[in-house]
Order: structure tokens, then sequence, then C-alpha cells
């Protein structure tokens, strides 16, 4: 179970703790929605017991456990709201106060009554302790919390109530808890995943600010170096291939992804690709993230690494390549084309029955396994073009297995 988030313990005046402006939990909203419900059950149990005060065998001890209980629950509103009560010391103390003043009952109220009434400090007062353990543990708490109350009040009652019919109150408070529990969760979990997202925007746009000006300086310096270099050929040639390796290294480490938090199994095929761009290999991508599984990136990066390989190899040394990523929504198409000499026709299937099978399985089968398509178009002289169709859902082998 997720700890809940830390908040400030420091005072603060009355309006500032009810506006919540020093509490970054993000149930606090729910916390302090709670403590109006406190209040108002308060005054309920106020008012029942000045209407049943001459009923009771021991008045007096009753309205000493009253005044106790009441200040109990100024102190755990003050630590809910404050937010150092959000604990589950805190809230275990609740529980465990409650139940004992409502098995407190018995000493201060006959038989006859306890069978004909609820316990003392009623039961609506006491569901704010079911319902903090929902705030803070979920509505797994939530129903361990209500359960605890509704089996106190049926062992004061002595007997257990079959007939909710008559008296629906366990299943009334088992369903508030479980539902605010659920409730709290849901909370925790979505500002979970905006913190997330608002951490990987800004890393993201911070590496394309370093990107732009990485790309305005030293890339260009290093493009020119190597393309000069070859225009001038001899000694200088050697140093053309070590600008152009160097130009290559950099622009992958400036648009290589950020880094994903651990809890996030999603990740951007958009910036992974642009790694792949140098002198001869142009990378056009979506300006929005394209998210898929983590591993079905490795998987796409790999079946593009073994294309621009094979363009390298065989498709001339004046290639030029050009990788396009496409989001379609339900799936995503990555396109590599080349200028290059082309594939004469029947030299794949040539290739399969010599036994090498780079293309049909580094390249098709990797496509295929993760429930995608993998289609190659060429021609003598007329280049290549590959087209790489991954459904977004897609799950690498290995995790469709697991989960089977």
């Amino acid at each position: 179970m997720t700890r809940p988030p830390r908040v400030s313990a420091r005072p603060a005046d009355p309006a500032a703790l009810w506006r919540g402006l020093d509490d970054d939990d993000p149930v606090g909203p729910l916390w302090r929605a709670a403590q109006i419900f406190r209040l108002v059950s308060f005054v309920y149990a106020l008012g029942f017991m000045v209407a049943v005060n001459g009923d009771l065998e021991h008045p007096a001890i009753a309205w000493t456990l009253f005044a106790v209980l009441a200040l109990a629950n100024i102190w755990w509103t003050t630590g809910y709201l404050a937010g150092f009560g959000r604990r589950w010391w805190f809230v275990g103390v609740e529980v465990v106060v409650s139940g004992a003043m409502m098995l407190s009952t018995e000493f201060v109220a006959s038989g006859d009554w306890i069978a004909d009434n609820q316990t003392w400090p009623t039961t609506l007062w006491m569901t704010n302790a079911a319902l903090s353990a929902a705030l803070l543990g979920g509505a797994r708490w939530g129903l361990v919390g209500a359960v605890a109350i509704s089996v106190t009040n049926f062992y004061v009652k002595g007997e257990f109530m079959m007939n909710f019919g008559r008296n629906a109150t366990a299943i009334l408070l088992i369903a508030a808890s479980m539902a605010v529990g659920m409730g709290a969760s849901r909370a925790r979990l979505m500002h979970a995943r905006l913190t997330t997202a608002i951490a990987l925007a800004a890393q993201s746009a911070e590496r394309e600010r370093l990107a732009r000006e990485v790309h305005d300086g030293v890339l260009q310096v290093l493009a020119l170096i190597s393309r000069r270099g070859r225009e001038i050929g001899g000694p200088t040639a050697e140093l053309a291939d070590l600008a152009a390796e160097q130009e290559r290294v950099l622009r992958h480490l400036i648009a290589d992804a950020p880094t994903t938090p651990e809890n996030v199994a999603d990740r951007d095929l958009g910036p992974a690709l642009r790694g792949f761009a140098a002198d001869r290999i142009r990378v056009s991508t979506p300006g929005e993230p394209v998210l898929l599984d983590a591993a079905v990136v490795d998987e796409v990066l790999a079946a593009v690494g073994n294309i621009l390989d094979n363009v390298n190899r065989h498709a001339g040394p004046d290639a030029q390549t050009f990788v396009l990523l496409e989001d379609l929504d339900d799936e995503v198409v990555v396109s590599v084309r080349d200028d290059g000499v082309g594939i004469e026709p029947g030299r794949l299937e040539q290739a399969v029955d010599e036994g090498r099978m780079g293309i049909s399985r580094s390249i098709i089968g990797r496509i295929e396994d993760l429930g995608g398509r993998a289609r190659l178009e060429s021609a003598p002289g007329a280049g290549t073009e590959w087209e790489l169709t991954v459904p977004v859902g897609a799950t690498p082998p290995g995790s469709r297995e697991a989960l089977s």
C-alpha cells in the first residue's frame, strides 16, 4: 500500500488549515470533508444524549465519557486537518477509543435500554473512525474499520441482526467506507500520474532546449567538418569520418528519451528514434509523445536498427535515409525509406534459402511478434521502403505469456 504524501505539521491559523494551503496530500479535500461530517455527527450525538439522559442508569458517567470523547474528536479533527494525524497509529487510536466508548454502553444503561436503542455514542458518530481508516488506507482498510465498528455494535446489542430490513446500519457503514476509500485511492493514483507527467514534460522541454542550442552550434560545425573533409579527401577523410561519428553520438545523446520513473511502464518512441539521426539519416517525429510499452519500443528500435544497418551495407555510400514516425491513434507506423540501389527481385528469397535470416527474423519477425506487420517495397535503382506498423496496445511476447 502506498504511503500518503507527508504534509506540513507546523502550526497554522484555522482558515489556512481549512483551505489546505500547507496540504500537498491529494486526499486533503476528502479529509476536510470528513471533518464536516464529524461535526454533523457530533451534533446528532449531543441531541441523542439530551433526549435519552433520563433513561440511562448512570447519566453522570455517560456525560463524563461524552466530554472525553468530544475532546478526543477535537484532537483528531486538528490532526487530520493539519496533517500530522494522517498516520496509522493516530487512526488506530481513534478506532480503538471509538470501540471502547461503544462497549461502555453496558456500564451506563440497562439491558432493556440497550436492546431498544443504539449505543450511547451513536453509530453515526462512530462512523468517523471507519471513514478515517478508509481515507488513509483505501477501500480495504475502510472495510476493516467499518466491520470493526459494526461487530462492536452487534456485541453490545448481544445479537447479530440478520434482518437487515430493520437494521441496515452495518450495510450502509460498510458501503460508505468502501466508497470513500476507493475515492481516496483514486485521488492518490491520479495525483501520482499527474506528477509523473509534469516531471516528464519538464525533462522533455529542457532536453529540447539543449538540443536546439547544440544543433545551432556544435552539430552544424561537426556536419560541416564531415562534409568538407570528404570533399577535400586524402588525410582529411579520416577527420571527416571522426566528425561524422561524433555528430551521430551527440545526436543520440540529446535526442534520447528522458529518464522514465520506475513506476511508469511506457516510453516515448519519438525521442528514441531521433537517436538514429546522422549525417545521412533524417528522422521526423510528431511533436506530441508517442507512448508505447518500453519493451515494445526496444523491439521497434532493434528492427529499425537492423534496417539502417542493411542500408549502410547495401544501399551504396551516398544513400540518404529518411525515417518517419506517424501516430494513427490505435496504431503507430514507422517508415524507413532510402534512395539507394534497391533490391533485385528474388534477392530476399535467395537470402532465406542461403540461411541468412536477418530480414525475416530481425525485422519482420520482431514486428509480427508484437502483433504488427512489416511491409517492404523495393526495386532496382529505386531504393527501398519499409513500413512497420505496431498496435498502440502491443506487448512483447514474453509479457503476454506471463499474463496468460
